[in-house]
């Protein structure tokens, strides 16, 4: 019973530090590690090997995954550390490139000329993709009187473009028949950091809705707010009336947050679900090549029940040429998320465990590791 009090106080404590953007983990003896949400990770079957420190740093989609995997790891391996920092994507993949983390958690696949650098970090080898996490990228809003929101892709481009302006506008109006809008002005929130979520849901607006800008990690669009981080953004629609933003489906849920539904061109407008996210998901092709598992989604999907503003965050590591020092606690780590036991915590959280095709793939890929 005293360790499990002093698990129920440093599980406390992890959530102050992950509040001030670092998350350090040690270890502490447990067969069952809960994490935020009432997500239980099952850590019988980890295997622990290697020591020391290791160190990653990248997406802030995955935080809340991370949370749970590293807490669950660290409560199983007494003598590793983990620190994983939620940077956010362009943050995590540089800081990977110039050799200072063993990997990296990225949102959006690693580009050629990032390949061609991984090289000088990777002797021998090069880093690789490996799809991890998948969820949907829900559209917050806080609109007073309004629970039940419909949008569409162009709408949403106009929106975040600052085009159109008022909660009342006609292309509002006429995606939600008998809605009570009001006459309240739109305050779009984006990102200010280099973000794989904005690539995303940038990629979405692009596809589906005629954005006029380039998708990028780096926000293009026109007028808006920024604030960092999904945490930040989703805090800014949490208090400001009529604001509007993209965030994974985890921070509407933490933040108790209204989500709208989007009409896709199916029979129904689409809920921010986890399973409807999956079923787009289930859409993508792999477009990297080799050991590289690079994925390419399906922004257009008109399926039915199809959620298709979707991401997959990739784990970034050495394919060969890994750190010796880090090597073995990686590889053990990424196992251990890759598993059966490590995606079975993600529903709960509001994530998409990955489609049985790719996380056997991903599995066999993390095993030859070296």
């Amino acid at each position: 019973m005293k360790l499990q009090r002093k698990n129920r106080v440093r599980a406390l404590a992890v959530g102050a530090l992950a509040v001030s953007g670092a998350l350090t983990l040690t270890a502490c003896g447990s067969d069952d590690t809960s994490g935020g949400g009432g997500a239980a990770a099952k850590t019988s079957n980890i295997k622990c090997e290697g020591k020391g420190k290791l160190l990653a740093s990248g997406s802030s989609a995955q935080k809340n995954a991370m949370d749970v995997w590293v807490q669950a790891y660290s409560g199983a391996c007494k003598d590793t550390e983990i620190n994983y920092q939620p940077t956010g994507s362009g943050a995590g993949v540089t800081t990977f490139l110039q050799g200072q983390t063993a990997f990296a958690g990225s949102d959006s696949p690693l580009k050629p000329d990032e390949v061609t650098k991984s090289k000088q970090v990777c002797k021998g080898g090069q880093a690789i993709d490996l799809p991890m996490v998948g969820g949907p990228i829900a559209v917050g809003y806080n609109v007073p009187g309004v629970d039940n929101l419909v949008l569409d892709a162009p709408t949403l481009s106009k929106i975040f473009n600052s085009e159109i302006k008022k909660w009342n506008d006609p292309a509002i109006k006429k995606l939600n028949p008998g809605a009570k809008l009001p006459d309240l002005k739109i305050q779009p929130f984006h990102r200010s950091d280099d973000s794989g979520t904005t690539d995303n849901f940038t990629k979405y607006l692009k596809a589906a809705g005629g954005w006029k800008h380039e998708p990028a990690k780096k926000w293009e669009g026109e007028g808006g707010q920024a604030a960092s981080g999904s945490a930040g953004v989703s805090s800014q629609v949490k208090q400001t009336s009529g604001a509007i933003s993209y965030f994974e489906l985890s921070y509407a849920t933490a933040g108790k947050l209204p989500t709208a539904k989007l009409d896709t061109g199916a029979k129904a407008p689409v809920d921010a679900t986890v399973d409807n996210a999956s079923k787009a998901i289930s859409e993508a092709t792999q477009v990297g090549k080799g050991d590289d598992l690079a994925l390419k989604l399906n922004y257009t999907t008109k399926a039915e029940g199809a959620y298709p503003i979707t991401l997959v965050t990739n784990e970034i590591a050495c394919d060969k040429g890994n750190k010796p020092a880090t090597l073995a606690a990686t590889k053990s780590f990424l196992t251990y998320i890759s598993s059966k036991d490590g995606q079975s915590a993600l529903k709960a959280l509001g994530y998409a465990p990955l489609p049985t095709e790719i996380a056997d793939k991903v599995r066999a890929t993390v095993a030859k590791i070296s």
